[in-house]
């Protein structure tokens, strides 16, 4: 999730131009959310590389999971932001935008993930 974090704020930083949810986010764009993904998978064949059991398609649908709604969490906290009237969430962590920043991806990759588990599991049962 954070190599996914960490792609995008590259990326962005470079040569983001588009727009992703203006009104929401006017400093995210689709060149983030690409190379967000980009790095993800690019470490995550690293680590594959190593544990050829990493190569199944269900991980990598999990890793997919944790792509999109890490993307969505960011969202939805720069959403949050942006109704209460406040640029960042805290001042813990200066230069940061807040804790909230720090974990903003995880509030919602997590719970996605924890029930794309729960119903392979139980599928695979």
């Amino acid at each position: 999730m954070w190599a996914s974090d960490t792609g995008a704020y590259c990326v962005g930083s470079l040569i983001g131009k588009h727009p992703l949810f203006k009104r929401i986010s006017p400093n995210k764009s689709w060149e983030n959310s690409v190379g967000g993904a980009v790095l993800a998978i690019g470490i995550s064949m690293i680590f594959a590389h190593y544990d050829t059991s990493l190569y199944s398609t269900l991980q990598w649908a999990g890793m997919a999971l944790v792509v999109v709604f890490g993307t969505w969490g960011d969202l939805v906290e720069s959403l949050m932001k942006r109704q209460l009237g406040i640029k960042d969430s805290g001042n813990i962590l200066l230069g940061h935008g807040g804790m909230l920043d720090r974990f903003n991806s995880s509030l919602i990759a997590i719970p996605a993930v924890a029930l794309y588990l729960a119903i392979c599991e139980s599928y695979f049962r």
